[in-house]
């Protein structure tokens, strides 16, 4: 049973910056790719950053490239969101997600597996 646990939210300024990290449990996640979503209230999951399983490429969504970083360790089982320059628009439940493939990927159903999330909120 994989389990994927989302920590380091929280409120913060606009301007500032949080790290997110996603521990996995369950199985190794070397052979898999990675990635963020996040979500607000009546609207749809969004793509926020991808990361192939070998770390070699990533994916970001326009509206955070530049500011987001996505990065794994897959000895420590862990993937990682660095967000800096964070602006209100960027509040909502960050989600992690593990895919069912090497390749890193923009879409929710390439995902297998999903935290429970953890709330970031920027304030302005």
């Amino acid at each position: 049973q994989v389990q994927l646990v989302e920590a380091g939210g929280g409120l913060v300024q606009a301007g500032g910056s949080l790290r997110l990290s996603c521990a996995a449990s369950g199985r190794t996640i070397s052979s898999y790719a990675m990635g963020w979503f996040r979500q607000v209230p009546g609207k749809e999951r969004e793509f926020v950053a991808a990361i192939s399983a070998s770390g070699g490429r990533t994916l970001y969504a326009d509206a955070v490239k530049g500011r987001f970083t996505i990065s794994r360790d897959n000895a420590k089982n862990t993937v990682h969101l660095q967000m800096n320059s964070l602006k209100p628009e960027d509040t909502a439940v960050y989600y992690c997600a593990e895919a069912r493939g090497y390749g890193a990927s923009r879409y929710p159903q390439a995902y297998d597996y999903w935290g429970q999330g953890t709330q970031v909120t920027v304030s302005s």
